[in-house]
């Protein structure tokens, strides 16, 4: 007997090394992530997005936050499910036991074609943000890494503004120092008495204001970073849940896809507007 005569009669010799057929599952992944990068994209131009590295993006609504949150769902319905289903699509229709089989053959190569979209994403992601970091001032031109850049550095502008700037000042390391500074005002405790007051003197000594109004001015930079802050984690929970719940869901949708386009392939009915790109069937002679 052939092969294929071979795998009729005895398909449980064969079904064991070609329960998962890698072009399928590979060209699902590749859909899914290039769609979702689109509407990721197009997303963001049309202002849906939980962080910015702009200072305006604190004062965006909860609404906004929670709309960034649903699209970014959307974008993982549509795109795993689109990739699911090509995935059972176009896969092989082998011999197997039972309709079961057949099911969850495909609804592997969608949940596999997931897997696969979500690494290469991850690793796309990984690659635009290290080119990104390459290109930035290396840090030997910083005299002192500021972790409060970007969040704080509207506060910490306001902070040592002065009211008459001095030629070629360099005010790097006292941003530095104060950012680390302002971060702790979110902790239970807050600030501690006497980093206001080092604050204060920095103020002072950099801005030229007198004592109450640099005490005024770390008052209200305090307080304003306080606020940043915890916008900042609102928006940061907001951007976790919806990812992860985007990546679970999109599992679930991958599966599912993958089995419907299993059954159209195998001759179930197709929706109305993938019937529509089917070639009509040719007709026959009649003898």
């Amino acid at each position: 007997m052939t092969t294929i005569e071979e795998e009729r009669a005895y398909p449980s010799n064969f079904g064991a090394s070609r329960y998962l057929a890698w072009t399928p599952v590979v060209a699902g992944a590749l859909i899914a992530t290039a769609l979702s990068t689109v509407l990721i994209a197009f997303g963001t131009a049309i202002g849906l997005g939980v962080a910015s590295a702009a200072p305006t993006w604190r004062d965006a609504s909860a609404a906004l936050w929670l709309l960034s949150g649903l699209y970014l769902i959307l974008v993982a319905l549509i795109s795993f499910g689109l990739g699911g289903y090509v995935a059972g699509r176009i896969r092989t229709s082998l011999p197997a036991a039972d309709t079961g089989d057949i099911e969850h053959r495909d609804g592997l190569h969608g949940v596999a074609a997931w897997a696969i979209a979500v690494v290469m994403t991850v690793l796309l992601t990984a690659l635009v943000a290290s080119a990104t970091v390459a290109r930035a001032p290396s840090a030997q031109a910083v005299p002192s890494a500021n972790s409060a850049e970007p969040m704080l550095s509207y506060e910490l502008d306001r902070l040592f503004r002065p009211a008459r700037r001095a030629p070629n000042a360099e005010t790097a390391m006292e941003r530095a120092e104060a950012g680390r500074i302002l971060l702790t005002s979110s902790s239970h405790s807050g600030v501690a008495a006497e980093d206001r007051t080092y604050l204060v003197q920095l103020v002072t000594a950099i801005t030229g204001l007198t004592g109450p109004d640099a005490e005024r001015r770390v008052d209200n930079v305090l307080a304003n970073a306080k606020t940043a802050i915890a916008r900042s984690r609102r928006s940061a929970v907001i951007a976790a849940f919806s990812i992860a719940a985007s990546i679970l869901l999109g599992a679930v949708v991958a599966w599912f896809a993958a089995c419907e386009g299993g059954r159209h392939r195998d001759g179930a009915v197709a929706p109305a507007w993938l019937a529509a790109n089917r070639p009509a069937p040719r007709p026959q002679s009649i003898p």
